[in-house]
């Protein structure tokens, strides 16, 4: 619809600009001067559809946009030299005549080369960024801003001459008709003429200055999509390469970064996971609970933390990025024992009044050396997570709990999911000083703590993922170790 729009400017357009420019075409009546510039330009429609097809369809992303633009525009210019020798050879019309019609309809077909060419472009960044072969930027692009100021250049040029044209045309007119009409109606001739020529000329030039800035617009939007995904931690997303220009290297080097980010990124919670990991195989080495207890109530935390992610009391704290800082988090709810004595931290049997007291210390002891890596990395960091979940999973909902005797919604939540998967698991598992119980009476006991021990909500969620709950059990019995 866009080209059909040109031509079909151009087809009303030239016949009027012939007879306005050249005495020569004026002195033919209208019918012959319009029938041979439609029939031109409908024959240049017609067999313009196979060749872009050959010729831009067919060419590379890097390559297309100028192929459209050089394609229309030698169209055009083909046009105007197939009605140039028309008129030679018919009306014997002389050169300067054809020159004349060539600059008019090669004008015109600048205009709409160029913005057809903007459409191409815009349309071949939708296509890659819908997953289509990147342009290859090098060294040797057109920069967009040079781009601008060529059409700029052009586009005064062709006004100029038009101009001119119509000067010498006139001033031949005033030489011919002399005092035969008055000098208003000469003059208000002349500025009908040049208003003619600044009505066509300026829609066409606005119409190619509002495409530039769609694909100005096009290229700002998808490079601050992208930046502002990566803002929030999205390192997935790319910004289309699809110009060879400024743009276009702007685009490929906003990718390189992206990629250096993700790779930063992914290093760094290597290094978050590795550090879990190593302290809390330094724990694993001082108790009696197996490796895969650890590996049974990180997934109860994260089953847990799943299903409350869609309730209204703890939708905004559970994104998918907390629920995996819990997670990773979990295992170093127990730290703290490396710092119990061996008496007590190993005895095979219960503990009396005084050895569980120093044995609660475990809580405190992990809290306050994971606090001193919190301080160093930030209050955002995983430690955060790692922390609250040392220091408090053994609070309980109406304050009898241990360090700090907090109650309710004063534990923090990470300490509430760490509570239900930690009893949980010491009631399924099988102790010096206990038996292992069936997943029934571990069920039976945590519900009868709720709302004194537990967190109602989070047993509720219990209650939800029962089923996942059995299964973490049966596939994570205590047979398996860390390394698996």
């Amino acid at each position: 619809m866009r080209a059909l729009l040109h031509y079909a400017v151009t087809m009303v357009v030239i016949p009027v600009y012939g007879i306005q420019v050249c005495p020569f075409i004026e002195s033919l009546s209208p019918v012959q001067v319009a029938w041979p510039i439609v029939g031109l330009l409908a024959l240049q429609f017609a067999i313009r559809a196979p060749l872009r097809a050959r010729m831009v369809g067919g060419a590379a992303a890097k390559g297309r946009v100028a192929r459209a633009f050089w394609l229309e525009l030698g169209l055009f210019v083909a046009s105007a030299l197939g009605l140039t020798a028309f008129n030679a050879v018919v009306h014997g019309f002389p050169v300067e005549s054809g020159l004349k019609v060539l600059v008019g309809i090669a004008g015109l077909g600048f205009f709409a080369a160029t913005d057809i060419a903007l459409a191409e472009e815009r349309a071949l960044a939708r296509d890659i960024a819908q997953g289509g072969e990147p342009v290859a930027v090098d060294g040797g692009h057109f920069p967009m801003t040079a781009k601008m100021m060529a059409f700029a250049v052009v586009s005064v040029v062709v006004l100029v001459t038009v101009f001119m044209l119509l000067v010498v045309k006139d001033l031949d007119w005033i030489v011919e008709v002399g005092a035969t009409i008055p000098l208003s109606d000469a003059r208000l001739s002349i500025l009908k003429e040049f208003a003619f020529i600044l009505a066509v000329a300026l829609p066409h030039a606005i119409n190619v200055i509002r495409s530039f800035s769609l694909n100005l617009h096009q290229v700002l939007a998808l490079q601050n999509g992208v930046l502002g995904a990566v803002t929030g931690g999205d390192y997935t997303r790319h910004v289309p390469v699809a110009r060879n220009d400024e743009f276009g290297l702007m685009a490929a080097r906003t990718n390189v970064m992206v990629e250096r980010i993700r790779a930063h990124a992914e290093e760094l919670a290597r290094t978050r996971d590795v550090t879990i990991l190593s302290l809390a195989s330094l724990a694993e080495t001082r108790d009696n609970e197996t490796g895969a207890h650890i590996l049974r109530t990180q997934r109860y935390v994260r089953a847990l933390a799943r299903h409350l992610r869609d309730h209204p009391n703890f939708r905004d704290a559970l994104d998918e990025e907390t629920i995996d800082l819990l997670y990773k988090s979990a295992p170093l709810h127990d730290v703290g024992k490396v710092g119990i004595p061996d008496r007590i931290l190993l005895k095979p049997g219960k503990l009396d009044d005084d050895e569980f007291a120093i044995m609660k210390t475990h809580a405190t002891l992990g809290a306050d050396a994971l606090a001193v890596a919190e301080k160093e990395l930030g209050t955002n960091s995983f430690m955060r997570f790692a922390r609250e979940i040392s220091a408090t999973h053994h609070e309980k909902w109406d304050g009898t709990g241990y360090p700090n005797g907090l109650r309710e919604t004063m534990i923090p939540l990470s300490g509430r999911l760490m509570a239900v998967a930690d009893v949980y698991d010491a009631l399924i598992s099988k102790r010096v000083y206990k038996p292992a119980f069936p997943h029934e009476k571990a069920m039976e006991i945590i519900r009868e703590g709720r709302g004194r021990h537990f967190d109602p909500d989070v047993v509720d969620a219990l209650d939800a993922v029962e089923a996942e709950f059995k299964s973490i059990a049966a596939a994570y019995g205590d047979q398996h170790t860390r390394a698996e």
